[in-house]
């Protein structure tokens, strides 16, 4: 693939990753220093996707939201950044990665300005579903932040390049989560507004650091319509894969100081006795994500996302044992595990996404794996809106999360069968 870098060191200069010549004297210099840049971004749009996974800690009974509302509160911005996906996907082919960058950040000002202004006790609960909804606009920043980087990385160093923007990235759930439990260390429960505001700054730097440091990687104009994606098999096979990987990750990390504080009660008397578990599975997850799409490289995307699938099983089994004994140790250890494993998984199944016929000189093709990025990453945060709904459902129904547990189980028994028969048997480019 050829394409203009912008701004480029002379008029002809062309930007060609899979030129070992070309990557070694110019281009993978230039490719770190825009994904640093990028994971920045991304970090940052992804503390702001899920500042209500810590808002709803602080809604006391003064607001009087009840469980299941919180948990919709919590589902909502999974929802419309899932949605925020696939636009956001194409908007670097036509705007370019710097400019793109520079105003998907700017664009999570809207959210965190408003949400500053209008939570307060008293506020309607159609207000704080306005507010979260809003909240999407992070969930969008990284697939354009994935199709920028998949674009500046030579194919043999995806996984690992793309593992680490999106663990970077994903950095930002637990970032957010810490920074909650100190301001409800400090400040109280009373203050959620102190927690908001701290990323108006964080939000105005990544849009300048964008802008000072990033360039224009100015991608061919081919696209690749929606409706042939649609009608590819593996466009929903990854796809599924994803919702049982990358859906779990952001469905666990926006629920699960929830969970502990409806299913554990007696031991989380206070939302700051949840907050100081709510940010450890999400950091362990987002560390692990690198690595997953490392080992995909080493060992092949289609084994390593096997391998993370059978953990997800055994560990979800584990989750529901501990449900029915009570045991707050292991449900804790198990949960930790599954965030491990979902974000390893996260980094594997990206891995598949090129399929092995895929030509990385031709910008069609290009085209056609950024596109997916897009709509796979748009599928798989809709698992995260699945995970909260059925963790809203199984409440209501049993007063425990025994039922969602028991549907997550199905789930990853059936993305491991189809991993295995699709990309995983002997033989297979994947395997």
């Amino acid at each position: 693939m050829t394409t203009s870098l912008r701004p480029p060191p002379t008029p002809s200069a062309t930007w060609n990753p899979e030129d070992p010549v070309f990557w070694a004297a110019t281009g993978a210099r230039t490719a770190r220093r825009n994904l640093v840049w990028s994971v920045f971004s991304e970090h940052v749009g992804f503390s702001v996707w899920s500042l209500w996974s810590v808002l709803v800690l602080f809604l006391g009974p003064e607001y009087g939201v009840d469980a299941a509302g919180k948990f919709l509160l919590t589902a909502l911005p999974t929802a419309v950044g899932a949605c925020l996906r696939v636009p956001y996907a194409s908007a670097v082919a036509v705007f370019g990665g710097r400019l793109w960058t520079v105003v998907s950040a700017l664009l999570l000002l809207i959210p965190v300005l408003t949400t500053a202004a209008l939570l307060e006790p008293g506020v309607s609960y159609s207000t704080l579903l306005l507010c979260a909804a809003l909240g999407g606009f992070g969930g969008g920043n990284f697939a354009s932040s994935m199709a920028n980087v998949n674009a500046l990385y030579p194919q043999h160093l995806k996984g690992w390049a793309l593992g680490v923007n999106a663990g970077g990235g994903n950095l930002g759930v637990p970032a957010v989560q810490l920074a909650g439990l100190a301001v409800l260390a400090t400040a109280g429960a009373g203050h959620p507004r102190l927690l908001v505001l701290l990323y108006v700054p964080l939000v105005a730097g990544a849009a300048l650091a964008a802008a000072l440091r990033m360039d224009d990687l100015r991608l061919p104009r081919a696209t690749y319509p929606l409706r042939a994606l649609a009608a590819r098999r593996h466009t929903w096979l990854v796809s599924l894969l994803y919702i049982g990987t990358f859906g779990s990750f952001i469905g666990f990390s926006f629920a699960f100081g929830q969970v502990l504080q409806v299913q554990f009660a007696d031991a989380f008397a206070t939302p700051l006795d949840a907050a100081y578990l709510t940010f450890l599975g999400p950091l362990l997850g987002s560390l692990a994500r690198p690595w997953g799409g490392r080992l995909a490289d080493r060992f092949g995307g289609g084994r390593v996302t096997l391998w993370t699938f059978a953990g997800l099983a055994a560990g979800v089994v584990l989750v529901l044992l501990a449900s029915r004994a009570h045991s707050l140790p292991l449900f804790v250890t198990a949960f930790s595990a599954l965030f491990v494993l979902s974000g390893a998984g996260n980094g594997s199944t990206y891995k598949l996404i090129p399929e092995p016929a895929t030509d990385p000189q031709d910008p069609v093709s290009r085209a056609r794996d950024s596109a997916l990025i897009g709509f796979a990453g748009a599928v798989g945060a809709f698992g995260g809106v699945l995970v909260n709904v059925a963790f809203r459902q199984s409440f209501l129904t049993s007063g425990d999360g025994d039922l969602a547990y028991a549907a997550f189980l199905a789930v990853y028994v059936l993305c491991g069968a189809v991993t295995w028969k699709v990309y995983a048997r002997p033989g297979h480019p994947g395997a």
